[in-house]
């Protein structure tokens, strides 16, 4: 499978819905701090629940993923960071 767009984003400056369908802006904090438009993420709105059932999803996984590496650091190490790469079926 070869994916052709991709867009860096950290965080939604826009959402909105028109005729069935939810446009959300992504947006990519600038060098001034500020967010600008990275790009928009088009999906239809019957779709967007199982979308953002399958990002939570993630974030679970990945929130899994954190408390093992602290189990295996131990208690010492409260601060562990998001772990480098990893993937998920």
């Amino acid at each position: 499978m070869s994916i052709d767009n991709t867009i860096f984003a950290d965080g939604i400056m826009e959402a909105s819905v028109h005729f069935g369908v939810a446009r959300l802006t992504l947006a990519q904090t600038g060098a001034d701090g500020k967010p600008v438009p990275a790009g928009q993420l088009v999906v239809p709105l019957m779709q967007l629940p199982a979308f953002s059932n399958a990002i939570m999803g993630l974030l679970k996984q990945v929130e899994a993923k954190v408390k093992e590496q602290q189990a295996q650091q131990g208690a010492a190490a409260p601060d562990v960071a998001v772990p480098g790469s990893f993937r998920f079926g």
